[in-house]
């Protein structure tokens, strides 16, 4: 009984700290991908439907490489 809780609030706090990166790379997404092609849409969507692994993979592939290429 007294693990149970423990183990609830650390699935709770992991499921909360998903959704709120998930957001925050949608977001970044909508807002700093360049709009001259369609690669800010097409990566909204993977964002949008993938959901966690959508985000983590604008992170490692997209993300860098716009702020290499555009600067921050």
């Amino acid at each position: 009984m007294a693990i149970g809780l423990p183990c609830i609030l650390i699935f709770v706090f992991l499921a909360i700290a998903a959704n709120i990166f998930w957001l925050w790379m949608f977001i970044e997404c909508l807002v700093k991908e360049p709009s001259d092609t369609n690669d800010k849409i097409l990566w909204a969507l993977v964002i949008f439907f993938g959901h966690l692994l959508g985000a983590v993979l604008y992170l490692v592939v997209r993300r860098h490489e716009r702020i290499a290429m555009y600067g921050e």
